[in-house]
This record gives C-alpha cells, structure tokens and sequence, in this order.
C-alpha cells in the first residue's frame, strides 16, 4: 500500500480506512439502456477482459442503473493477503457519480465504525442483513444506517458472496425508492451477482498473488516473475546503482537481547530503510540478516536520476534512523540494550544480472555481479572510514546539481578483488 494518499473530498472515511484510487466516468462509462440479459451477456463477455476490479464494478453499477433496478448506492468488500492491508472494498453511488478503491489496515477490524456497522456480521458470520431504513427501528440499528436515512435512503441490504477463510466476501445494496427495493428485482438481481462474485474470486486470487510477489520480491520482480519470467536464468543484464546498507554492532545486539526483541529492532531498521528506498524509486531485492540490498535501475529511471534518488534514498535513511535514535517508539526492547543503532550504506554503479538464481526447484530473483560484490566492499569501508554514507566514483559522475558537488573526496582505497584502487567519496 505504497501509493500516495488521495484526498478523500468530498466523501470521508474512518480512521484505518484509506483512499488508494478513484473512477468519476460517471454513467457514460456504460449503454444508457440495459436489459438484464444484457448484463448477464456482458458479465459472460466483455467484463472478463476487464482486469481492474473498480472499473468493472463501476461499469457493472452502471448498467443496473440503465435497468429499471433501484439500486443507488453499492459497495463491494473482499478479503485479501498481505501484511499490512486486510480487504479492500470499492464503494459505488449514482448520486456523487464516484466509485472508491479503499483499502482497510488491520486496526480497522476492532474500530466502532466496523463492529457496529451490520456488514460486521456478513463478513464474520455470513449472514444476509435487511433494513427499511423507512422505520425507527431500521434508522436506529446502526450510526451508518441513521446516516443513510438522513441521506434519503430507504432500504439498505448486505449479503456475503463466498466463504473464504474466517470471513466472507460482501456486497451492500441501498436505495433511495420510497418503499425500499421492489420484491421482484430481488431474485432478479441475485442471478447477476452470482456472475459479478465469479469475477471477484479471479480478481481476488490474482491480487494475492500480486501481494505476495511484491511483499517477498519486490513490485518490479514481482512483476516479472508473475509475467512469466519463472525459469532459472530468465533475466536480463542492467545497469543500476547498487544500494547496500548493514547495521552495525548486529551481533553484540543479538548476544542482548532475546531473539523477538532483536527481531523488534531489526524490524524497526527495517521499516525504515525500505521507505526510504521504496519512496525514490529503488526496488529492494533482499533482506541478508541485518544487511538491505537494493537497486535503483538506470534504465527506469535514467542514468543521473537514477543516481540522484540512491543518494536521497539513503540520505533520507539515515535521517530516519537519527529520527529512531532520537525518539525510539515504546515497542522496541530497553533502549540501554540497543541504543543508538548505527548503520553504514554503501552505493556503487555497474552492469548487475538481475534474474532467477538458484537450484532447479528453489530459485531466487535477485543481482549477482561484480557491481554487488564491489557495493559490498565499499560499504564496509564505513566503519574504518567513520562515514555513515559511501559512494564510488562512477556514481559521483552520475550525479547532477548539489548532489554532485556536496561531496567529500575520501581518496582512493584497494577494495577486497578488485584490481586497481577505487575513488571514494563520502556524502
């Protein structure tokens, strides 16, 4: 869940609920004038080329709306993997013309505005929920259905779609027609959603996988890996800067502290190093003990950008470990026992293999090359150097502007391999 924040305006959602994409194409993203046969031939059809669940599920609301269904207001919910996100829903009115992507974190779970809202009970117990918002009784049952009330919304209705897990998969249906919804488009409609939750189940699996590629690989690797890249061997030749960071003093801390409170402390390095690096483009490849490896590819990014964004990345890395340092949060061990933890990063540029490694049935998607080894050594030059952040010539002559000039020439040093001494510079 890396995207940028979206504002929200002019809806608002709970503390734990965030805004990760939005559709507005309003109801000329569909025919004005729908059967339901017409529905239930695209859902055989032309929504199985669709592969964004929001802009199928907004065409879908589109259509009932060209019917003569009185569906004004719809939400859709699915669980998924990942380790930070627990669902996503995407939420439907013809009233704003809006269609959200949400995403809902794990404290979303235990929040007022879940337990209390009737969608709790689909999803944790499946049940089918029916409310005339029209009575007392259905405008009191929960906050968000006096709020619908208050809204002109006269019938709301939440039914699961399919088990998976613990918890089930939902939809939500409200309209505004006095009276609530008609008998007769009950049954109707069920036919269609019966087709629409066999298109959710694809999408669900396909963005678990999405999900673990990128949580264990990385978004780029991941990519690739899920586009077919999959045989040992399979890759290409880059030219990248190498982005190296190693904690120091690891195995005094771990002689320390218990094994869940360095685990504690190296998540917390951890956190940091990966947002500082994911924010300016680089993709991190592989978590070795306390070390990061991570590239920054020149071809995606342009040779002096891709430069320019390893020395923020890890100047900003830096700043968010003094920032630990400074103000460690109150779930790591006894600071006396860790504190201050101490880093030393290394960049370098070169030609890197970036692709499959490894035995016939394990393999690893990851860099190998002269370039890896050499970061390597360049960054254990920290500790002897007294330098936090190290970089080698040829990334100093890719940079550009401040970044280029506000260096310090550390001379030049035999690094363990290679051939002829390499220029250092410390930034």
């Amino acid at each position: 869940m890396t995207k940028t924040a979206l504002d929200p305006s002019p809806r608002s959602y709970p503390e734990h609920v965030h805004l990760i994409n939005r559709s507005s194409r309003g109801p000329d993203c569909a025919p004005s004038e729908q059967t339901l046969e017409d529905i239930h031939d695209w859902l055989l059809h032309d929504a199985t080329r669709i592969d964004n669940v929001m802009l199928m599920f907004e065409e879908f609301m589109w259509r009932c709306q060209a019917t003569d269904l009185s569906v004004d207001r719809c939400t859709l919910h699915i669980g998924t993997l990942h380790p930070r996100v627990i669902g996503f829903s995407w939420f439907w009115t013809a009233r704003d013309q809006i269609c959200d992507e949400i995403a809902a974190d794990a404290r979303a779970v235990s929040a007022d505005a879940f337990t209390r809202n009737p969608l709790y009970n689909v999803i944790t117990n499946g049940q089918m929920i029916i409310l005339d918002l029209e009575t007392e009784e259905g405008r009191q049952s929960a906050p968000l259905m006096t709020e619908l009330a208050e809204q002109g919304y006269t019938a709301y209705v939440a039914l699961p779609l399919s088990a998976s897990g613990e918890t089930h998969n939902a939809m939500t249906f409200a309209t505004t027609r006095p009276g609530g919804f008609p008998g007769r488009q009950k049954d109707r409609i069920r036919d269609l959603i019966d087709l629409l939750a066999l298109h959710v189940e694809r999408h669900i699996l396909q963005r678990i996988a999405r999900n673990v590629a990128d949580t264990y690989l990385g978004p780029i690797a991941g990519q690739r890996v899920l586009d077919g890249e999959i045989k040992r061997g399979d890759g290409e030749a880059i030219d990248a800067v190498v982005f190296m960071s190693d904690m120091r003093g690891f195995t005094q801390l771990a002689d320390r502290l218990s094994g869940p409170e360095v685990t504690a402390v190296l998540n917390a390095y951890f956190d940091r190093i990966s947002e500082a690096v994911l924010g300016h483009g680089g993709d991190i490849l592989k978590f070795m003990g306390d070390g990061i490896l991570a590239v920054f590819d020149q071809k995606a990014l342009g040779e002096g950008a891709a430069a320019n964004a390893a020395v923020k990345a890890a100047r900003r890395a830096l700043v968010t470990i003094d920032e630990l340092n400074q103000a460690p949060p109150e779930d790591l061990p006894d600071p006396a026992l860790w504190h201050p933890l101490k880093i030393g990063i290394g960049l370098h540029r070169g030609e890197v293999f970036f692709g499959n490694v490894g035995g016939e049935e394990r393999l690893d998607f990851t860099v190998i090359g002269r370039a890896v080894n050499e970061t390597s050594r360049v960054e254990s030059l920290c500790k002897p150097l007294g330098q936090e952040l190290l970089l080698t010539e040829p990334v100093r002559d890719a940079l550009t502007g401040d970044l280029k000039t506000n260096l310090n020439a550390m001379g030049e040093h035999a690094l363990r391999g290679v051939g002829k001494p390499v220029a250092i510079f410390s930034a």
